[in-house]
């Protein structure tokens, strides 16, 4: 049986290789290798300029990974930038946005680490805390934590148990957006998991990096809701 797609959402930034020095579509090696080694097919998602091509590549995929990078711009949830918040990345919130509000409609599986999590409740209405001391190792560096499952929620069934996860963040959920539930905290009270509540389809997000460390079970929960729903397009269930 096909391996379920999995997109993953890139951006764009200038880079150097060989003799060359243009911009680049980038992606951190260690997003496709989760993938894969969660049972999925990835592939990249180049930022495009509109909502249609997001909704365009949404339809052809069966599950959705937002990955984490640059703050999400503070207009984007009515609030002026605190000093700390790093600059905006405009293109790659509209493309990001975009691919979370296709996927929420077509109940497309969607994970959103990091970055894609705040993002997540941005999209549903949410706010952003701009900035928290403590959740990294140091500038480039990836510092771990532990995080404990709300029980009963999605989160909790894919992982069962506290655990500690690789960290690099400053910001984080506030208010929760419309629908949002959170599933799972740090011991400082951060908000470390989301997750779209009465939604058919998992629409899961954490505040960590699950890439950069060995536990696969995250993805492999988006990996196994996009087989089911992969098999049950196939059958003709109807898809939004």
């Amino acid at each position: 049986m096909a391996r379920p797609v999995i997109g993953i959402s890139t951006y764009e930034e200038p880079a150097r290789w060989g003799v060359w020095e243009m911009p680049a579509t980038l992606l951190p090696a260690s997003y496709p290798r989760l993938v894969r080694a969660s049972g999925g097919l990835a592939v990249m998602l180049p930022p495009d300029d509109t909502a249609d091509a997001a909704r365009e590549a949404v339809a052809a995929l069966d599950g959705v990974v937002i990955a984490g990078g640059a703050d999400v711009e503070p207009a984007r949830y009515g609030e002026t930038p605190d000093p700390r918040t790093g600059p905006p990345a405009r293109a790659r919130d509209a493309w990001e946005l975009a691919l979370i509000e296709a996927a929420i409609d077509r109940q497309v599986p969607l994970l959103g680490i990091c970055r894609g999590m705040q993002l997540l409740n941005v999209a549903l209405g949410g706010t952003l805390h701009q900035h928290l001391d403590g959740h990294t190792g140091g500038t480039g560096v990836f510092g771990e934590h532990a995080v404990t499952p709300v029980p009963g929620t999605v989160y909790a069934a894919a992982v069962g148990e506290p655990a500690v996860v690789p960290t690099y963040h400053h910001q984080a959920v506030d208010r929760l957006g419309s629908g949002l539930t959170a599933s799972a905290y740090a011991s400082d009270g951060t908000v470390e998991a989301i997750e779209l509540t009465d939604h058919e389809s998992l629409v899961l997000g954490v505040q960590w990096h699950p890439e950069m460390g060995e536990d696969i079970r995250l993805m492999t929960a988006l990996v196994d809701a996009a087989a089911r729903r992969r098999s049950a397009t196939r059958a003709g269930a109807p898809v939004p």
